[in-house]
């Protein structure tokens, strides 16, 4: 009962041509490898989410391919010719959305808005942790912030005052966080955010340096092996020198589009049950284990996400 399943039209599905048998060369029995992508429920990153739906419904994406692969960092794609016309109704996002206002809604109600979106304020027994990546000022642990998860999403979090809706107090914002499997939107120098048609996922250690710098969209569920054991680019920053090295892209659809694709579920990050898993993450007491932690980093606390079992 703690399981709650994702809706079809928050799937991205993405298929990739099917491995090569030999250079240059696919199999024509082989399936296209598939790369199932959940995207950002409100009320982050909405206007970019917006975005690609518009390109998926488009299928702007087929015919693009993956153009760059750093080890231990991003797989990113798009159109590398950089000549696909873009389809009409996109929208530009400001910097600002790469976070939300937090509201107390203590005394109140405790639905989310959008956007702002309301946080209890008593976080402590869901593994809300002290987030050294949002620390300010020079005194240890001065006006610190933390992560843990909301809705099923790792955020990290920052208390302070600002606007507020009227009747409403905002104490702080709150934004995604670069996790393993993340998938956030390619961009050029500030103040340009990006459109959604560049999109990259997470490979490697936690990019944490790039939480708020960068708009984050979603995360790989499934498939994120098609994506992480591609061959590293040689160029600049991994990307792939040559039009043979790209990975080219069948298609990218919305799951509404696609048949035969199972539901998925992901673990509700409000229940007993996940605060048993986190603490089990952060204290393991196999017998391998000679002492518990006291804690985890939020990337290494993934919130499972499965098939959904058939009856």
């Amino acid at each position: 009962s703690d399981w709650i399943t994702i809706p079809p039209s928050d799937l991205l599905v993405m298929d990739l041509v099917p491995p090569a048998q030999g250079p240059g060369q696919a199999s024509a029995k082989a399936r296209p490898r598939r790369v199932v992508i959940q995207l950002m429920p409100p009320p982050f990153s909405q206007g970019w989410v917006g975005n690609i739906r518009t390109l998926a419904a488009a299928h702007w994406y087929d015919g693009t391919s993956i153009n760059r692969v750093q080890d231990n960092y991003v797989v990113q794609w798009g159109d590398a010719t950089e000549t696909k016309t873009l389809p009409s109704g996109l929208v530009t996002v400001g910097g600002s959305a790469y976070s939300t206002p937090v509201l107390d809604v203590s005394s109140t109600s405790k639905k989310a808005t959008s956007p702002p979106f309301a946080l209890p304020l008593d976080t402590g027994e869901y593994g809300w942790q002290l987030d050294p990546y949002t620390s300010t000022g020079t005194g240890l642990f001065r006006n610190t912030g933390v992560s843990g998860f909301s809705a099923g999403w790792p955020v990290g979090y920052l208390g302070g005052p600002g606007p507020a809706p009227m009747g409403a107090r905002r104490v702080g914002i709150a934004w995604p966080v670069h996790c393993y499997g993340m998938v956030g939107v390619g961009r050029g120098m500030s103040p340009d955010t990006g459109s959604g048609a560049e999109l990259y996922t997470v490979i490697g250690h936690a990019p944490r340096h790039l939480d708020r710098n960068i708009a984050l969209v979603g995360r790989v569920i499934e498939g994120i092996e098609h994506l992480s054991s591609l061959p590293r680019g040689t160029g600049a920053l991994g990307f792939y020198e040559t039009a043979e090295e790209r990975v080219p892209i069948l298609s990218v659809q919305l799951a509404n589009e696609v048949k035969d694709l199972p539901a998925y579920q992901y673990l509700s990050t409000e229940s007993e049950t996940f605060a048993r898993y986190a603490d089990a993450r952060a204290n393991r007491r196999d017998p391998f284990f000679i002492r518990p932690a006291g804690g985890a980093d939020i990337c290494n606390i993934p919130v499972p996400v499965r098939r959904l079992p058939e009856k």
